[in-house]
């Protein structure tokens, strides 16, 4: 299998968090929310 080397945008990982705190949106939008959560880049913290 490729390695996908692509990684989700700041502002799309910020629009996914929100998809998954809010209990509005459906479990689809959710489970594709956070696909793209985990292809965010892990953050250094300081």
């Amino acid at each position: 299998m490729a390695k996908n080397s692509k990684q989700t945008s700041k502002a799309v990982a910020s629009k996914a968090r929100k998809v998954l705190r809010d209990g509005i949106f459906s479990k689809t939008s959710k489970s594709v929310a956070g696909s793209a959560l985990a292809q965010t880049r892990p953050e250094k913290r300081k």
